[in-house]
């Protein structure tokens, strides 16, 4: 999981490794499908949070990109607040929900 801050599709340096390894793995099995899955917090709209959901999917899209990884092996949707990790409304349940996932098909 690649997790952001608040109101925020900026990958955080702490993640790269995550998204390195995801493209290497991708790029030696070029059949390999992914879906990268946006989610947000609870705070804000649902169409605000379904559009900051899909600019985190397609953040980790672009990254996985720039590794080599072809968009055919990527599918970004967003679930903006509808899939919460943490059930919580303290900062750190908030902060566990603002993420993408790499959910491999």
């Amino acid at each position: 999981m690649i997790f952001f801050d608040y109101d925020s599709f900026v990958i955080k340096p702490e993640f790269q490794s995550v998204i390195d390894g995801h493209a290497k793995f991708l790029n030696a099995n070029k059949t390999r499908r992914v879906t990268l899955e946006g989610h947000t917090d609870e705070r804000g709209g649902r169409e605000y949070n379904l559009a900051l959901g899909q600019k985190r999917a397609e953040a980790v899209r672009r990254s996985l990109g720039l590794l080599g990884v072809s968009e055919n092996q990527v599918e970004p949707v967003s679930f903006g607040e509808e899939k919460p990790l943490s059930l919580g409304s303290s900062d750190a349940d908030l902060a566990k929900n603002r993420r993408a996932e790499i959910v491999y098909r």
